[in-house]
């Protein structure tokens, strides 16, 4: 096999050298100089090949194209469709000329052997890089046919893709270097090995996002397509892309927040996910009553509010205990506040509890209640702790609006009053 591949090469010499000659006699005839032909022979020579090399690279191209365009038409996968749209064929096809340059083109220098040797140097670093191209197709390919299943869609592919290519770019880079300069691969993994302090430093940030990209991965911290909330950072949103450097937020104004990946191992952030995957989105708002509306009932109001018929039986089966109690305690009810009475903030709060209970938006199947907190300043905050069916944000908020609609314009009934400033306390403020 060598001495074929020897036999080749000396053919090659020898068709260059009778070539150049031929341009030669011809140039010398025309009145040139012995040294102005030689050159200008070979300088036309490199020119001829260069052009011949563009031609095999569009012709090649057109062949590996038709190819794989033939290939996708006949097959039910959609893998050959992403190495067309990821330009495999192109990539593929570029080697043919440097095959034919890397025979060829050197030989035309073949009397002076620097100027041969760096040209055949040239061309193998282009090989080199053509190579590694055509890999990295090849895992973009892998890598969107990976997120086109289901299982797969929302786990970070990109970060290890990612760092088989950094891998791939070093090795490829040492392999130039060692082309170009003539030196053994060993002397400059031997000098990178002195320099790794100083590369550590550099690739900091890649090195802590692939970590941070395994842990995220194995534990199932974050997916693409959850949403998280890093007020530290101002992302409020869903999650993108999950890359070796950054996590992209869309937020919910549209703009984007790019974070470094480590950064979800080394700061707080809510991910929203459980919320998503649960049955309902938690309600937990409050109505601020009016410490002065609040008070024990008369005989007169609970009659009337009696009439309302989410709450009449909660009264009916109250009032006989509340009755029984006084009775056998022997209360003196001419002060309301002897003995057990009806306020109307309790009947309130039973009121919505019911109210929610009945409600076809709120899940029966989860936590319903309402609930009063300490005093503030602004009144007593009576509580509503549910969940709504619908998590869709939009259709939640109105869910959420329609309950507090309707217990606002319930108060009343109950004769309370919810907490707003005056006028005139906003006009001295």
């Amino acid at each position: 096999m060598y001495a074929t591949h020897k036999g080749t090469k000396i053919l090659n010499i020898e068709i260059m050298l009778k070539i150049i000659e031929l341009f030669s006699s011809a140039l010398t005839n025309q009145g040139f100089g012995l040294f102005w032909a030689e050159l200008t022979s070979r300088v036309l020579l490199v020119i001829i090949f260069l052009v011949m090399s563009s031609l095999i690279y569009w012709v090649s191209r057109r062949v590996v194209l038709g190819l794989f365009y033939r290939i996708s038409r006949k097959t039910k996968t959609h893998f050959d469709d992403l190495l067309i749209k990821n330009k495999t064929a192109k990539r593929l096809a570029y080697l043919f000329p440097i095959l034919f340059l890397y025979q060829f083109l050197p030989e035309i220098f073949s009397n002076n052997q620097t100027v041969f040797e760096l040209l055949k140097n040239i061309l193998e670093a282009f090989s080199i890089v053509i190579i590694i191209n055509l890999i990295r197709a090849l895992l973009k390919t892998i890598n969107d046919y990976i997120k086109t299943i289901p299982s797969f869609k929302d786990k970070p592919i990109d970060s290890y893709i990612q760092v088989i290519m950094i891998f791939l770019w070093f090795i490829g880079g040492i392999l130039i270097l060692s082309v170009l300069t003539g030196k053994d691969v060993g002397t400059f993994l031997t000098t990178l090995g002195a320099l790794s302090a100083v590369l550590l430093f550099v690739f900091k940030d890649t090195i802590l996002g692939f970590v941070a990209s395994v842990q995220i991965t194995v534990n199932d911290t974050v997916r693409i397509g959850d949403w998280i909330t890093m007020p530290g950072n101002n992302a409020d949103g869903d999650v993108i892309s999950i890359s070796l450097s950054a996590v992209q937020i869309q937020n919910f104004d549209k703009t984007i927040t790019s974070i470094p990946t480590y950064k979800l191992l080394s700061d707080a952030f809510i991910n929203w996910r459980g919320m998503s995957d649960s049955d309902g989105r938690r309600i937990k708002r409050s109505l601020f009553i009016k410490i002065s509306s609040i008070h024990f009932l008369e005989a007169e109001e609970l009659v009337e509010i009696e009439k309302i018929e989410r709450i009449k039986p909660f009264i009916e089966k109250r009032k006989a205990e509340i009755e029984s109690s006084n009775q056998r305690e022997k209360n003196d009810k001419k002060l309301l506040i002897n003995g057990r009475n009806f306020t109307n903030l309790g009947l309130f709060r039973n009121y919505t509890e019911a109210y929610l209970k009945e409600h076809p938006m709120v899940n029966p199947n989860m936590t319903i209640m309402c609930r009063q907190l300490s005093p503030t300043a602004q009144g007593i905050p009576l509580e509503v702790y549910v969940f709504s069916v619908d998590k869709d944000w939009k259709n939640y908020e109105h869910i959420a609006a329609d309950i507090f609609d309707h217990l606002l314009a319930a108060t009343k009934y109950f004769n309370l009053e919810c907490f707003e400033l005056s006028p005139n306390f906003i006009s001295k403020t």
